[in-house]
């Protein structure tokens, strides 16, 4: 049988239909997190304009609302990394990364535990019980554990501790107009509800292909932070069709997903830092350019707000508040035609009044 090639200008739209930015969707917030498997959070609200850039008449009190009735939690699942998720699928993911956990607890250069020979099990009751009497900050909980641990250090004993624990943080932080420390508690006490027991990665990997595919095992391993995926793709292989990309590579994917055509279109959108539509393939070409992908990931970490022009990563925005006064900065990385401009503009009044900042200024810099 022939294998389609997949070129990267149809694979973004593809991605695009999947990711649900080739128009605003009438669904509800908590729907669109789990069709995502998870937005990453590491910033507390970027997630917001995520969902607004995604869903019609999306409104902050909606996620506020999820998070206060423990619908939705943030905690850390792929790649070892903060990610807002359904309760339901916080309990099912946590299990399925947990070799990510295991994996750093020793080695981490910075809070590992290093050639401590601290007992794992009484690590955790203790931090179990702890944490089911109040949220606690990592400063405090760590602060809390050496009592019962002494000589050890402190921010390893709370860093131990998040590895080895499903560790949520909880309201106020990440409640939308308000702030709050990230102080956390057990996703089991949090939810009321056991973690599941399912560690094979395969419904997990189905489910990725369902909003980020088709892809490759290493765009797999990429999204999800895990390694060995061959096996499982080998195990799920009679399920999937497989299509190539212009290299010669393997795309895994569902057989009834949507396949837009490369002239689909694509309107302007602006996307939040971290925006997992940049994170969740090893190779990024299908969305951003090697060397614009140089712009957006800092050095240390940061992923920077973006937007799309005709499908593509196109420049960087950012607002900022002084003396009352609200900007847009838009920075395209080219001279973008006058009716992409006038596109930008327009989106751009959208998004300011979102952020509650009707007739604010819009700069092009």
């Amino acid at each position: 049988m022939e294998i389609t090639t997949l070129n990267a200008r149809r694979l973004n739209r593809i991605l695009l239909e999947r990711q649900l930015l080739t128009r605003r969707h009438m669904m509800p917030a908590e729907a669109a997190i789990a069709h995502l498997v998870g937005m990453q959070a590491q910033a507390p609200h970027p997630p917001y304009t995520g969902l607004w850039t995604r869903l019609a008449d999306f409104d902050p009190a909606e996620l506020s609302d999820l998070l206060t009735t423990r619908r939705v939690v943030r905690l850390g699942l792929m790649r070892g990394t903060v990610h807002l998720v359904t309760a339901s699928d916080c309990l099912a993911l946590r299990p399925v990364v947990q070799s990510i956990y295991d994996a750093d607890l020793y080695r981490n250069a910075t809070h590992g535990l290093g050639d401590s020979k601290v007992d794992l099990d009484e690590l955790v009751a203790a931090g179990r019980e702890l944490m089911a009497e109040r949220p606690m900050t990592a400063k405090a909980l760590g602060l809390a554990l050496v009592e019962r641990f002494p000589d050890e250090d402190p921010k390893a004993l709370a860093h131990a501790l998040r590895s080895q624990a499903a560790l949520v943080q909880v309201p106020p932080r990440a409640l939308w107009g308000r702030s709050g420390q990230a102080a956390c508690t057990t996703a089991e006490h949090w939810l009321g509800r056991p973690l599941g027991t399912e560690t094979a990665p395969d419904a997990t990997l189905l489910r990725y292909l369902a909003a980020f595919g088709p892809a490759t095992v290493a765009d797999m391993q990429a999204w999800s932070g895990l390694g060995g995926l061959r096996a499982a793709i080998d195990r799920l292989r009679p399920e999937l069709t497989v299509y190539r990309d212009e290299n010669g590579r393997d795309l895994f994917d569902l057989p009834d997903a949507p396949l837009p055509e490369e002239d689909a279109p694509a309107p302007v959108r602006f996307l939040p830092e971290f925006d997992n539509l940049l994170l969740s393939h090893a190779n990024r070409a299908r969305v951003i350019s090697d060397e614009d992908r140089k712009r957006v990931f800092t050095v240390n970490g940061i992923i920077r707000a973006t937007f799309l022009i005709d499908g593509f990563v196109a420049g960087m925005w950012r607002l900022t508040r002084s003396g009352g006064t609200t900007t847009l900065d838009i920075e395209p990385f080219r001279e973008p035609s006058e009716s992409d401009r006038s596109a930008l503009a327009e989106e751009g009044s959208r998004l300011l009044t979102f952020h509650g900042a009707d007739g604010a200024e819009i700069r092009f810099v």
